[in-house]
């Protein structure tokens, strides 16, 4: 291969995107109009049945399953293979223009709420579950919440991009995020070893954070690298996502804003309870 000299000055390429070119561009801003629907519920949000948006969604299908009738919510789902994400209303719901995006309307003004780990913390402490109240606990617990949130850019943008979606297979990048996804793991491994969630005893966001990217990766929805990544070497990290994965709030949450796979299972949008059925 002739090595690549990056030029003075850098231009967009979108035949370099591969099949997901069409949802990545280097400026902000909306390029369309176009206003957000509005459910009946309080809780309105707009996602996709991807990793960060399925974080979401688990969480608001387990604050049901404990019985909390408020978290009651529409799912919109948002395509962003055809560049909803630019859309003037989603935009002014999230200026990064990445799903998913949150809008409470609970209050007297209703409320944006963007990143996944941003809205987790908003619903956790608005319904007072899923997040520790003891001070070590809840640092413990946020301390893993923002790993996941650092650390998965590894998982999903570089290591599943160059295995699986990249137009073309090099090396050097496969390599590269392998390693850390590989040694993320190692992480997840030693922690679980001595504990049954990811602060101890105790079921959080932590754990509902970490599952879409890591623990759907062991029980293979993603990606298809389960051989090459070798993930049954580490146990603890199968046996907490085996746990998780038997979870009906989990599976309820896994199968929200989804547009592919088992149709049987896909509920692209979602405004109660019988939707799933």
């Amino acid at each position: 291969m002739t090595e690549y000299v990056p030029p003075k000055v850098w231009t967009n390429d979108a035949e370099n995107g591969g099949r997901f070119a069409s949802i990545n561009r280097p400026v902000a801003g909306a390029t369309h109009e176009e206003e957000l629907p509005v459910g009946e519920h309080p809780l309105q949000l707009y996602s996709l049945g991807t990793p960060n948006g399925q974080k979401v969604t688990i969480l608001l299908e387990e604050l049901l399953e404990r019985g909390i009738s408020d978290a009651e919510y529409d799912a919109w789902i948002v395509n962003i293979i055809e560049g909803a994400q630019f859309g003037s209303g989603f935009v002014a719901a999230n200026p990064n223009s990445k799903i998913p995006a949150m809008v409470d309307h609970s209050g007297a003004t209703p409320i944006r709420i963007f990143e996944s780990g941003a809205i987790m913390m908003h619903l956790a402490e608005k319904f007072s579950a899923f997040l520790p109240t003891d001070t070590a606990d809840r640092a413990e617990c946020l301390s893993w919440l923002m790993w996941q949130m650092g650390a998965t850019p590894f998982l999903g943008g570089g290591f599943g991009h160059f295995y699986a979606y990249a137009p073309e297979k090099f090396e050097y990048p496969i390599n590269r995020y392998t390693m850390e996804v590989k040694r993320q793991l190692d992480v997840l491994d030693r922690n679980l070893a001595e504990r049954e969630f990811m602060i101890g005893d105790e079921y959080t966001l932590a754990d509902m954070a970490i599952y879409p990217w890591y623990g759907v990766l062991i029980t293979g929805q993603t990606y298809n690298a389960q051989e090459f990544l070798e993930v049954e070497s580490y146990e603890n990290v199968n046996r907490w996502a085996r746990q998780l994965e038997a979870r009906p709030g989990v599976d309820r949450g896994l199968r929200v804003n989804v547009r592919w796979g088992d149709e049987d299972r896909q509920v692209p949008e979602r405004h109660s309870a019988a939707d799933f059925k």
